[in-house]
């Protein structure tokens, strides 16, 4: 029997790709689980396998399982997993609203719409379901689904915390920013709002705390939406803004070592990854309360309101890049916190969700 996971786009250092493949070290003991996607990264060759390799294989049945990680449409991989004989376990990363995305890329505003009217065909279809957060399995049962199982997330921060680091990097952070910083990590899209980040870093730079720095860490996903926040950066004169697209590994943890705390304006997560790296380097963060923030941050961090703007968010920064008693505070509750994410545990959770389903 095989348990085997299908993705629409697998690339390194991707919150749902690093999952996968700890799902599949989680079950090699037990069970043969290759990964397939329909999009991947040249830097995942013979790690993740074409999709096509799995529309061709004739050997699956009605005892293997399928695990079908939904995070966005694609036509070709939802009629496959319809059509395939082995029984399917649909796990939710959850789909982000497109209205953001739509002045920006239309047609990936279309694939994140089409992702969410794929999933209304699957209750029908799935064994089982399963999501890493509450707020994505409310989703999931508005859908039609039953019983859908939540296990956190597999983060694995072993080697991000204690592995390799730039030392190039590490050095030029250590001699060329002066001053706080403030890091954000994750993609450059609308939803994640970089462009709310920017407002309240112009007013902490201009009113309440000059010397700070904000660096923005991670991949341009949409070309358009960068370059808008790019010419945001560059009308307010913010010279002490730096956007720094992909980096390895490596530089992340250069990044993380050197900031004094980790920001986040995102209006929709259904996990939210960072908020444990930065609890893995004793870096206190900032989030806003949507989706599944608060619930990944589960005590830890200053989560704002919904409502606050960037006014709020800059003051907030400031207390925390001020108030000592607080920072300590906000480092104790995100060790306490991060605890309950031990990927041993996490791993073995997830392996007996699936092999019960054999």
């Amino acid at each position: 029997m095989r348990i085997d996971q299908v993705l629409v786009a697998a690339s390194p250092g991707d919150a749902i790709t690093n999952f996968a493949q700890a799902l599949r070290q989680a079950l090699a003991p037990d069970v043969g689980s290759d990964i397939f996607a329909r999009y991947y990264h040249a830097d995942l060759a013979g790690d993740v396998q074409p999709l096509a390799t799995y529309a061709s294989r004739q050997h699956g049945g009605a005892d293997d399982l399928l695990v079908f990680h939904v995070s966005i449409g694609e036509p070709e991989v939802a009629d496959l997993v319809m059509a395939r004989p082995e029984r399917l376990v649909v796990i939710y990363h959850n789909i982000s609203p497109s209205a953001p995305f739509r002045p920006f890329d239309a047609a990936f505003a279309d694939l994140l719409d089409r992702g969410r009217a794929e999933l209304l065909r699957l209750p029908g279809r799935a064994t089982a379901a399963m999501a890493e957060s509450h707020f994505n399995a409310a989703e999931l049962a508005a859908v039609g689904f039953s019983q859908v199982g939540v296990v956190p997330l597999i983060v694995d921060l072993k080697e991000l915390r204690h592995g390799p680091v730039d030392h190039a990097m590490a050095a030029r952070l250590a001699t060329q920013t002066d001053g706080p910083v403030i890091l954000a990590v994750g993609q450059i899209l609308p939803h994640k709002r970089i462009d709310f980040l920017i407002d309240a870093f112009h007013i902490l730079s201009t009113y309440l705390v000059p010397e700070a720095r904000l660096i923005l860490v991670g991949p341009p996903r949409l070309p358009a939406y960068a370059a808008a926040v790019q010419t945001q950066i560059d009308e307010l004169h913010l010279d002490r803004v730096w956007m720094t697209g992909s980096v390895p590994q490596s530089e992340l943890s250069a990044f993380l070592g050197r900031a004094d705390l980790l920001a986040s304006a995102s209006e929709h997560e259904g996990f939210c990854v960072p908020l444990l790296e930065a609890m893995s380097f004793d870096l206190p963060f900032q989030a806003r309360r949507f989706g599944a923030i608060a619930e990944t941050a589960g005590g830890a961090g200053l989560i704002l309101d919904p409502d606050d703007g960037p006014a709020v968010m800059a003051e907030a920064w400031a207390t925390m890049l001020g108030d000592q008693a607080l920072r300590a505070d906000l480092v104790a509750r995100g060790r306490q916190r991060l605890a309950d994410f031990d990927p041993a545990v996490t791993k073995q959770a997830w392996r007996r969700a699936l092999l019960a389903l054999l």
